[in-house]
């Protein structure tokens, strides 16, 4: 295709993703943003992004025959959306998760081959120099590997209104934030699991305890021994303490991100958007003659969120231009969120779940 010509795109949902991503679109001169389609009335637009046409239906968003659809809407909607727009012709960028059920996201995916669409999910942190350095550095101490990660938010007000929305759809908030961090496990083991085991509760009396939770926990064992966890909890009672943990340990040593969260705290807290990505350090921890060595690297010059996204975009922008096999991309969206699905269906069951 003509790479100098700007690609149309379609933003659908602009919330607050959304709006990020259409700020990328705006000042990547590779694209040009033909709408903003949400279904009510847009609120908080930047400045950059208000002369932009506002679209009220998705089908009217495919009639102007986008070159590209932005999907940033709720989950249950993404499968939908995705294999519409690629049934149209366009190629799709869409958050993560990909879908609701692994059926669905399985549908996506083959809608993607069969269109010959490129199709690019919101796996944001494999776009973050600091976390390509962070799974680096976790390769090189095992196998095995001992994997702690949580990512707590003490929402409320919008924020926890905004929660409890994506509840609706991901019932447990492992299922919406756990794809990120399973991907980064599966990404530094690099072997199968084989078993996931979930559990959770609801520690909110206005959320329904038989069919959702603000708060849940998952725990994998891989084939090569390795074992992962991951915690996640929304809602106004959560702990701001150790809210982030990202922590590897293996026989040579281990490496963590070190937040600084005093800086987080006067920034907005745990549920303001740049304490999920922001590392500040990375604390490497090597064995020496039978003893450990720490070495502390410094991430101050790391891309904020928006600056996370605008590599996403120009990632999708690169696949389509170049022609890239996103074959693997797709594949491992696929495979965490099978593991956070089941997860889930482990803590309803009161079971483990072989994989």
């Amino acid at each position: 295709m003509d790479s100098r010509k700007p690609l149309k795109v379609a933003v659908v949902g602009v919330g607050q993703m959304g709006i990020s991503h259409a700020l990328a679109y705006h000042y990547n001169p590779g694209f040009e943003i033909l709408g903003l389609v949400n279904r009510s009335t847009i609120r908080h637009l930047p400045t950059e992004l208000k002369g932009y046409p506002t679209i009220s239906q998705f089908q009217d968003a495919l009639s102007l025959k986008p070159d590209v659809v932005a999907i940033c809407t709720h989950t249950a909607t993404h499968a939908e959306y995705a294999v519409a727009a690629m049934e149209a012709g366009a190629y799709v960028f869409v958050e993560k998760p990909l879908a609701t059920t692994v059926a669905e996201a399985e549908e996506v995916v083959s809608t993607a081959r069969r269109t010959n669409r490129k199709l690019v999910i919101g796996y944001i942190l494999r776009h973050h120099p600091s976390w390509v350095k962070f799974i680096d550095q976790a390769r090189q101490l095992g196998p095995p590997f001992v994997m702690r990660m949580n990512l707590n938010q003490r929402s409320t007000g919008e924020a926890w209104d905004i929660h409890k929305r994506l509840l609706q759809d991901t019932k447990n908030p492992v299922v919406d934030c756990g794809v990120h961090y399973v991907d980064v496990m599966l990404q530094i083991t690099d072997r199968k699991p084989i078993q996931v085991r979930g559990m959770g509760l609801s520690l909110s009396e206005v959320i329904p305890a038989d069919d959702q939770v603000n708060y849940g926990h998952l725990q994998v064992l891989f084939e090569d021994g390795s074992v992962g966890w991951y915690e996640a909890g929304w809602g106004p009672m959560i702990s701001e303490t150790a809210y982030f943990v990202k922590d590897v340990m293996g026989p040579k040593g281990s490496v963590s991100i070190i937040m600084d969260e005093t800086k987080t705290t006067a920034a907005g807290g745990s549920a303001e958007v740049n304490s999920h990505t922001k590392t500040s350090k990375l604390r490497i921890s090597t064995m020496k003659d039978g003893r450990p060595r720490d070495d502390i690297l410094s991430m101050e010059d790391e891309p904020d969120h928006n600056g996370l996204c605008a590599r996403e975009q120009q990632f999708l922008l690169d696949s389509i231009i170049k022609d890239r096999d996103l074959s693997q991309h797709m594949e491992d969206a696929i495979r965490s969120l099978a593991i956070v699905l089941a997860a889930n269906e482990s803590m309803r069951g009161n079971r483990a779940i072989d994989l």
